[in-house]
């Protein structure tokens, strides 16, 4: 019983579908900035390994660019939960929407 009530509420916390309000941005270990999803904008970052772009539009943010060979972080293609995140580690850019 205590294991199924668990489960329960872990779910719940965890797999929101809770709609995205803001997206914060991460540069290294420090936030670079946090913006609204109501607004359509091009974020340019200058990471580790280069330039990157992330892009804000109708209420869902992408790293829409990088420099990264990989490329594990554009194919993540638009977030738009609370709890979402796009991280590219080579370059030190990261991206997390906030509920």
């Amino acid at each position: 019983m205590t294991s199924t009530l668990c489960v329960i509420y872990l779910f719940q916390t965890l797999w929101t579908n809770e709609h995205a309000t803001k997206v914060q941005i991460r540069l290294g270990d420090k936030v670079y900035a946090t913006y609204s999803l109501n607004q359509q904008r091009e974020i340019n970052l200058h990471g580790k390994l280069g330039d990157a772009t992330i892009s804000i539009a109708q209420g869902k943010a992408r790293i829409a660019n990088s420099p990264c060979h990989s490329q594990y972080c554009v194919l993540q293609g638009w977030l738009t939960r609370a709890g979402q995140a796009a991280i590219c580690l080579p370059n030190q850019i990261s991206l997390e929407l906030l509920g």
